[in-house]
């Protein structure tokens, strides 16, 4: 495609943007730092009106849970959608703020925050109905344009994307179930970005307890994702980890691919 150009895309659980924003730096000046040409966050805990960002150039998107407080997604971009979808036809978790589905001209860009499992995996049943309908609403998708999908997918897929894979085994986020539904989702044919360029880059995380000093020993977990359509992997020209941004429990993570 000879008119494709290079677009840094970037995805960040921010585990509430009110509380970065009066942190220091705060949120607005990491957004001009990482100059991205789409912004992706979850767990924004946000209802409309609760906040104005002035982020000029950009297009804002927003999705927020009818639960106060709770879970939300946004997407910032500089390119405005052609069409924004918001649910994905999931009763166990549409209400929930969970997607920005951005459609651009050249690729589909959707956003997710993945419900998590729970303690005791007391929510897995919802989760894996979640994931199996998000599969099939990114492949309906991808038969329109390609897509990136980006987002907390709340799972550590394999053992190399966490820091203590025996002790979690099970536990929410690395049960068997959670990861097997990960790589169903690869399977329908999407590339993890990060583990295709890093095939065995260990110690490469973007979620950390607060507990423990867990982020001081750098003992987390990599569960925020760039994934796409595999027909365009070859266009990916890097995938990052950030963990050098605080202000959330989770780091943000990078694409740039030519589009």
């Amino acid at each position: 495609m000879s008119t494709a150009r290079e677009l840094r895309l970037v995805s960040w659980n921010v585990n509430g943007l009110r509380a970065v924003m009066k942190k220091d730096p705060g949120f607005e000046q990491i957004f001009g730092q990482l100059d991205a040409d789409v912004f992706a966050l979850q767990e924004t805990k946000l209802q409309e009106g609760q906040l104005e960002l002035d982020l000029p150039g950009y297009y804002q998107t927003w999705n927020y849970a009818e639960r106060k407080g709770y879970s939300g997604t946004a997407v910032f971009s500089r390119q405005e959608p052609l069409r924004v979808v918001r649910q994905i036809s999931c009763p166990v978790a549409d209400d929930e703020g969970r997607v920005c589905a951005l459609e651009f001209d050249r690729y589909w860009f959707v956003n997710v925050y993945t419900p998590n499992a729970k303690n005791g995996l007391a929510r897995i049943d919802e989760r894996l109905e979640w994931d199996a309908r998000y599969r099939e609403f990114l492949c309906e998708l991808a038969e329109q344009k390609p897509v990136v999908t980006c987002g907390d997918f709340n799972v550590a897929h394999e053992e190399i994307d966490l820091k203590n894979p025996g002790p979690n085994r099970g536990n929410a986020g690395f049960s068997d179930e959670e990861r097997a539904s990960f790589s169903a989702l690869l399977d329908a044919g999407f590339t993890d970005t990060f583990r295709a360029r890093h095939p065995d880059l260990a110690g490469a995380y973007s979620w950390w307890s607060y507990r423990f000093h867990a982020r001081e020993k750098n003992a987390g977990w990599r569960i925020d994702y760039f994934l796409v359509s595999n027909g365009i992997a070859d266009r990916v020209t890097g995938a990052s980890i950030l963990p050098e941004v605080f202000g959330s429990d989770h780091c943000p993570v990078e694409l740039t691919i030519e589009l």
